[in-house]
């Protein structure tokens, strides 16, 4: 703790704003290469949990490096921090009782169990979006492997930069095999007993 900040005890607290939501609140990590699908299957994800009735939140790594992350580049230090922050994000979405997804790479084993240890491991759920490097490689929407490729973004993962996979995922979408709307029928049945009060 800080030395001079004292956090207030607020009388509302997370089993209050529960009520009536009936829901558990988690947060949904996907995560994987670029390209892999991630951010496709996160609205597929929240589109479908909305349609039954679930009050979520959906947080991107583009859409929070225009806000919220604005201020990061992309050296190693400040990606630890851009992850670190949508952790703290999400422990107060959840908080308010929403069901948060997020869609990151998060290359690395030690920054997810970061994010699990903000967040507490039994509301941590990993969706690993495997998908092999060249499938990316193929899709590349954004050009950033073709870029990548060229010397002109360092540390890019899959190309100069390592993917370590994950060692025990809630769940492995192979998303070059999957289609999409089966991946994400997938997950929500796996969710049901998961965020089901």
């Amino acid at each position: 703790m800080q030395e001079n900040i004292y956090p207030s005890d607020f009388k509302i607290k997370q089993k209050d704003r529960l009520k009536g939501m009936n829901q558990r609140p988690v947060l949904l990590w996907f995560t994987g290469l670029s390209g892999s699908g991630k951010s496709t299957l996160a609205n597929g994800t929240e589109v479908a949990l909305h349609r039954l009735g679930f009050k979520t939140y959906l947080l991107d790594g583009d859409n929070m490096r225009c806000g919220l992350n604005s201020d990061l580049k992309f050296s190693h230090e400040d990606r630890v921090e851009n992850i670190r922050r949508i952790a703290e994000v999400s422990r107060l979405m959840m908080d308010a009782g929403l069901i948060v997804i997020a869609a990151f790479i998060t290359p690395f084993e030690k920054d997810r169990k970061m994010i699990q240890a903000t967040v507490g491991v039994d509301n941590y759920l990993e969706i690993f979006v495997d998908c092999p490097l060249e499938v990316c490689e193929q899709r590349d929407v954004k050009g950033l492997y073709e870029k990548a490729r060229k010397g002109l973004i360092k540390d890019f993962t899959g190309i100069n930069s390592p993917y370590e996979l994950p060692l025990k995922p809630f769940m492995r979408i192979k998303s070059d095999e999957e289609k999409t709307s089966s991946s994400v029928l997938k997950i929500v049945k796996a969710l049901e007993n998961k965020i089901n009060l």
